[in-house]
């Protein structure tokens, strides 16, 4: 097996994350059957194939459609910004019109099979003289033929030719849902080399994309399913989780400053330049106040920063910045600061991802905040919320960027968020901001649960603020119990 996958040529897809997850592209030569429930996404992924081989490797393709007119096909592509039909006029793709190859009433007539079909498809390929091409959907041609026995010899006819011109070729065929049969006819799976499987399943009245590469004959790939998304003027992008070696992933010893000097010395130095650390706290907490200071400790040291906000609008943001003797605007106009405000209902976590990469790809900051995490949460499921997180922490990290992700606790006083503990394992720090009840008063307090690979403060500290920020207090040590929102001073302290 190992010596086999080592002769084997890849020919890369160029869809973005795909290639990684079938480590390197597909098999050269050789015929992907791509399979997928209707709207999961499958004449996109075969077009943005051929697209991407016009555009980046330079080959002349082939499409064969079977069901869908060539005219629409044009239309429908351009909002991804493909325009076919200069590439035609370039004669560097062509359509093969197969829609009417079962008659035109939808019947196979005695002992119809595909030669002539066949026969035009060659001559395209060889015209063209095509590297790439795609037949979508084959199902709608093969569900014609009256017994399975025609449909795999069929099958295999094309797929000899097709291998026979060396061409590497993509074939669709409908599922009848994302988690049964591979095709509606059985027997396409076991025609073709190499598998891809598109779903598109709703999960708590949310659709959520994966693409999973279920085999690829003789040669090694990343087994499972990756999540995916279809965007605008860019088309369909694999979401590669986890792929980021352990064993790769860079460790920095220096650190940054939070913003605020006695934070600092509770963290044993300010925080590591690569970490990511969540600021967990109830609504109104300091959680905001404390993200304004990381930016502002940032941009006094002469650092980028980028922030992405999806509960406040910029307005919100500077005007309570402001009270904080904290000049938000002025760090914009100094082009330290880019704020990007949202809501997160917008769109799904996947688009989120891949737009918090754009912004940082193109502002390139040293410092990343994200206000806040529970936004995201609140719109998405339990396992693609995880997925979104453990994308992005590793991307910051990759990045040698100094994250600082904020989430909002349900409860007022004490008790622990369900983001915490989905996140608390790949954050290297955890910062708790709990209000807690004193002689009558609200209070607030502040301590480090965790700060991975470096001794901290494990005190509770109180802490107020003011217009010049955030001022933290000595150690609470005649209270217990503020974590869990039930404190309970020193009997002695009570009674001086």
């Amino acid at each position: 097996m190992s010596g086999t996958a080592a002769r084997l040529t890849r020919v890369p897809t160029y869809l973005e994350g795909f290639d990684v997850i079938a480590g390197g592209g597909l098999p050269e030569g050789r015929l992907t059957l791509v399979a997928g429930t209707a709207g999961s996404g499958k004449t996109i992924f075969a077009t943005q194939f051929l697209v991407e081989g016009v555009r980046q490797a330079g080959e002349n393709v082939v499409f064969v459609t079977f069901e869908e007119p060539t005219a629409d096909l044009r239309q429908n592509m351009l909002g991804f910004g493909w325009d076919i039909a200069s590439w035609e006029r370039e004669g560097r793709w062509t359509f093969v019109d197969g829609s009417q190859v079962a008659g035109e009433d939808g019947s196979v007539v005695g002992s119809y099979d595909l030669g002539g079909l066949l026969a035009r498809i060659e001559l395209a390929i060889t015209k063209m003289k095509a590297r790439r091409v795609v037949l979508d959907s084959f199902s709608a041609v093969l569900n014609q033929f009256p017994d399975l026995g025609t449909v795999r010899s069929e099958l295999f006819r094309i797929a000899s030719r097709l291998k026979a011109l060396g061409t590497t070729a993509l074939v669709t065929a409908e599922r009848a849902s994302d988690y049964g049969d591979l095709s509606r006819s059985g027997v396409e799976e076991f025609v073709a080399d190499n598998v891809i499987v598109l779903r598109n399943v709703l999960e708590d009245e949310k659709r959520r994309r994966t693409v999973e590469v279920l085999k690829l004959r003789g040669a090694g790939h990343l087994r499972g399913e990756f999540p995916a998304t279809i965007l605008p003027e860019v088309g369909m992008i694999v979401v590669p989780l986890g792929v980021t070696e352990l064993n790769n992933q860079r460790s920095s010893n220096v650190r940054v400053t939070s913003g605020v000097r006695v934070l600092d010395e509770m963290a044993g130095g300010g925080f590591y330049r690569d970490s990511v650390t969540l600021v967990s706290g109830a609504t109104g907490s300091g959680k905001t106040l404390l993200v304004s200071e990381f930016l502002k400790g940032g941009v006094e040291h002469g650092e980028r920063a980028l922030l992405l906000a999806f509960e406040e609008s910029r307005q919100q943001l500077a005007r309570n910045a402001i009270g904080w003797g904290i000049d938000l605007e002025a760090m914009e106009r100094s082009g330290k600061l880019k704020i990007v405000c949202q809501y997160p209902e917008r769109t799904g976590p996947e688009e989120h991802l891949v737009q918090i990469k754009k912004a940082v790809d193109e502002f390139r900051p040293d410092r990343l905040v994200i206000d806040s995490l529970s936004a995201i949460e609140r719109v998405t499921g339990g396992k693609s919320f995880r997925e979104f997180v453990l994308g992005l922490t590793s991307y910051v990290k990759d990045r040698d960027i100094a994250g600082l992700f904020t989430t909002t606790t349900e409860r007022l006083l004490g008790g622990t968020s369900i983001t915490d503990s989905h996140i608390s394992t790949v954050t290297d720090a955890i910062i708790l901001l709990r209000y807690f009840e004193r002689r009558g008063t609200i209070q607030r307090g502040i301590t480090i649960l965790k700060m991975r690979g470096s001794d901290h403060d494990k005190s509770i500290r109180a802490f107020t603020i003011d217009n010049h920020g955030m001022q933290i207090g000595e150690p609470l040590h005649d209270v217990t119990g503020i974590l869990t929102g039930l404190p309970i001073e020193d009997a002695l302290q009570q009674g001086s």
